[in-house]
């Protein structure tokens, strides 16, 4: 926090015009009394706290229950056993090779980051008849016994498929703002309210790998069991619940619906500084016809001096980071760009080019330099 006041110090900035902070959820940061957000509240109480939306996103996706968790870990067991040397990777290397697979090995998962998991999934899905002539070679009967039952395999598509879906939520919760980042997260938990009913209904269709391997019938008598549908859809309702208890409803704020549509907001509920400019824009075909074509956030910025009260207020939740992308993306750049080798390497300048999304003029630079002149 010392250093954070003295770099506002050092540029002239003020705490005043902090709007919001973004933060994962360490006690650090979140403690109530010596914590990193409460020290910030001292120095303006109006700024706004928000957790960030791939963290919790993470942390509502980690609990499984035991039946599914049990077939992780062995998924888990079998990747870190054809991983684990370099004599066993070359081996199931080769095999793939002979078999003319598309992909020649596993992937590696860690908690820390949060696609690899679900990527490590998808590729052993993708090699799993592979993985099981591979294992049976290896004489690693219990590996290979546990992981060609049907029951396994029809969980073991579930999971891929369930965590595929989360990997593409975590994509779209990366650099983007506030509002984009919830309409996601409250579509994807319609999304599993609709996946459980069709579970039930023994309509496999929302799961590709899932539904792939419907075909066989020894895998359609499983996935017609009670035992196995009821396993599916309670971690569907527990993911729903998790997701809820993580990103509870704010969308019945008066403020958001007049940031995110203000062409339908009631205006007695909102407070009396704002009513008159509201109707304003209620009435305004020109505005009404911009909302429509452009960016909800270009759209306040653009009528900010034609109603800078209502949209000062609807920018409040346009500007806030909503999840700690960026920087998650600047320290993986900083682990790139500083090696043992350039330990000593200034990199403000490089880390400036890598972090950003303008995209170099190289033909401009190279016309304004001197070539190198011929001996």
């Amino acid at each position: 926090m010392t250093a954070i006041s003295e770099f506002f110090d050092k540029h002239e900035l003020s705490w005043k015009k902090l709007i919001g902070v973004c933060t994962d959820g360490a006690p650090a940061m979140l403690g109530s009394r010596s914590g990193f957000v409460q020290l910030v509240k001292e120095k303006n109480p109006n700024v706004i706290t928000i957790h960030c939306f791939i963290h919790r996103q993470a942390l509502a996706a980690k609990t499984l229950p035991n039946e599914l968790y049990d077939v992780l870990k062995l998924c888990i067991k079998i990747v870190n056993y054809i991983k684990k040397s370099a004599l066993n990777t070359r081996l199931f290397a080769a095999l793939c090779e002979d078999l003319g697979t598309e992909h020649k090995t596993l992937l590696f998962h860690t908690e820390v980051r949060w696609l690899s998991k679900g990527n490590m999934l998808t590729r052993l899905f993708e090699l799993r008849d592979e993985v099981i002539q591979f294992l049976d070679i290896q004489k690693q009967t219990e590996l290979f016994v546990e992981f060609k039952k049907t029951w396994v395999q029809v969980i073991f598509a579930y999971l891929s498929d369930i965590f595929d879906s989360l990997n593409t939520l975590n994509l779209k919760l990366q650099d983007s703002n506030i509002i984009y980042h919830r309409d996601a997260i409250t579509a994807y938990t319609e999304k599993l309210q609709l996946w459980k009913r069709k579970i039930l209904a023994s309509n496999y269709s929302c799961f590709p790998k899932l539904f792939a391997i419907t075909e066989e019938a020894c895998f359609k008598e499983i996935l017609d069991a009670i035992d196995t549908k009821n396993q599916i859809s309670n971690h569907l309702q527990h993911l729903t619940d998790e997701f809820k208890r993580y990103f509870p409803d704010s969308c019945n704020n008066i403020m958001y619906r007049l940031a995110t549509d203000p062409f339908h907001v009631d205006i007695d509920m909102l407070p009396d500084t704002l009513q008159e400019q509201a109707l304003e824009i209620k009435n305004d075909s020109a505005a009404q016809y911009d909302f429509e074509k452009m960016d909800k956030a270009l759209f306040w910025v653009k009528y900010l001096k034609v109603y800078p009260s209502t949209a000062e207020q609807a920018l409040i939740f346009f500007l806030p980071f909503s999840s700690t992308y960026l920087c998650e993306k600047a320290f993986s750049a900083v682990v790139a760009i500083k090696t043992k080798y350039r330990s000593k390497l200034d990199i403000a300048s490089d880390l400036r080019c890598a972090l950003s999304s303008i995209e170099p003029r190289i033909g401009n630079l190279v016309k304004t330099m001197q070539a190198h002149p011929s001996h």
